[in-house]
């Protein structure tokens, strides 16, 4: 078994960007963005950031919300972003935020959008119930096609890392993670009908002391890679890949001074594919924060990766005008 130590990539200048960093995606341009979810304990407001690895600097765009996801788009500056119940354009450069989707899971309370994946211009995302305890929240697909809003379950508790495969038959599969359960699912993903099948277990973490959270396709589709938040107070956090078929473990990067990794993702730095690993102070009481000293930073670590794999840019064209509700 293959054990990896990362390093520091990026320590935010604030606690507010220490406090809940996730969705690292590489952007055309070969920075890499990430998403402040919560800027503190009792915050509702979040970030977009932008950091250019070659040189270590980071921005940051406050957003009038709490982001779930935030992606790329085919337009420079412009991101698709879900944001509490919405899911809209934001830019930028004039702070703008433009919904084109509104009130997600309107049916139920206390449920925000979390993880999301973009597939052929498609949005798969998925919401979180803020006390971590009902099955209530949703998962969605957002149809290019038709512009349709499409549930495709109702019964999440906190939605997570999300990956979609073709196979050989031209079927999908989605493999999918609602953190509380411990479990890495795969079910098939009809678009055109707006439906998935029965869940299937790809892994079971339920004997551990830990919760998966983010997670990518390796670039040959033949792997999972799972960032694992540890409540608890191990001197270092983890991220492992499995095998996409047997579940298998196969790899492990760590994070020293962290526990709490949130999501992974590949880019290019000088040439190199390497991971990066987002990482979380949520949660954390002053004294068990004062032991990790690297809490809430990113990571960076080696990989044997010749690509860096799925991450497409959303296609702000395919959007009509009118908002959705």
């Amino acid at each position: 078994m293959q054990t990896i130590e990362t390093e520091v990539l990026l320590r935010p200048n604030s606690a507010a960007l220490r406090f809940l960093p996730e969705g690292p995606y590489a952007l055309p341009d070969g920075r890499l963005s990430w998403v402040g979810i919560q800027h503190g304990a009792e915050s509702a407001a979040g970030s977009i950031n932008i950091l250019d690895p070659a040189h270590g600097t980071n921005e940051s765009f406050s957003l009038p919300g709490r982001p779930g996801f935030a992606f790329p788009t085919d337009e420079p500056n412009i991101f698709v972003t879900g944001l509490e119940r919405s899911v809209g354009l934001f830019d930028t450069r004039t702070a703008k935020w433009s919904p084109f989707i509104s009130d997600v899971d309107a049916n139920v309370s206390n449920t925000i959008i979390n993880d999301a994946v973009v597939y052929d211009g498609n949005l798969i995302f998925g919401l979180k119930e803020l006390e971590f305890k009902t099955r209530k929240a949703g998962l969605y697909l957002w149809r290019r096609t038709d512009q349709a809003l499409v549930q495709l379950r109702d019964d999440q508790i906190c939605s997570n890392g999300k990956a979609v495969v073709q196979n050989t038959d031209g079927s999908l599969t989605l493999f999918d993670i609602d953190s509380p359960t411990k479990l890495i699912t795969r079910c098939r993903l009809d678009i055109t009908a707006g439906t998935v099948s029965e869940i299937s277990v790809v892994v079971d973490l339920t004997s551990e002391d830990v919760f998966p959270d983010g997670m990518i396709l390796t670039p040959d589709h033949q792997g999972l890679i799972v960032a694992l938040y540890d409540p608890g107070d191990p001197d270092a956090g983890a991220a492992r890949q499995y095998n996409i078929v047997t579940g298998a473990l196969e790899k492990i990067w760590t994070c020293p001074g962290s526990p709490r990794v949130t999501c992974p993702q590949l880019f290019k730095q000088q040439g190199r594919v390497r991971l990066a690993l987002t990482t979380a102070v949520e949660h954390m009481p002053s004294e068990q924060a004062a032991r990790h000293p690297n809490a809430g930073c990113l990571f960076a670590g080696d990989t044997t990766f010749e690509s860096i794999g799925d991450q497409p840019v959303f296609p702000v064209a395919s959007l009509r005008k009118e908002p959705i509700s």
